[in-house]
C-alpha cells in the first residue's frame, strides 16, 4: 500500500504531493520512475512542446496512404500511418 510523498519540482523548486492513488496509477502503467514536476510545470511544459513540433510528410509502407509523422522519415525505413501503426503493435 502506498503512502502520499512529498516532492520537489525539479523547475520551479515548490514542493509537490505524489499522492497514494497516482503511485497506483504509475506503478498500474509499469513507470518506473517518480514525476519531476508538479502538475503547473507538466502542464507549462506539455503546452509549449505541442506548438513547436514539426511534422513530416511521409507515406505509409503498409497501405500507401499520405501521413504527417513527427519525425524526419529515413530513406529505406518503413514509416506507418496512425492507424497501420496501432495494427503491428
Amino acid at each position: 500500500m502506498h503512502q502520499d510523498k512529498t516532492l520537489v519540482c525539479k523547475d520551479c523548486g515548490q514542493e509537490f504531493v505524489f499522492t497514494a492513488s497516482e503511485q497506483d496509477f504509475y506503478e498500474e502503467k509499469g513507470f518506473m520512475n517518480e514525476p519531476q514536476r508538479c502538475k503547473s510545470c507538466r502542464d507549462a511544459r506539455k503546452n509549449s512542446r505541442g506548438s513547436q513540433r514539426e511534422m513530416f510528410d511521409a507515406v505509409c509502407a503498409s497501405c500507401g496512404k499520405t501521413c504527417k509523422v513527427p519525425f524526419k522519415p529515413t530513406e529505406g525505413r518503413p514509416v506507418y500511418c496512425s492507424d497501420c501503426f496501432s495494427k503491428q503493435r
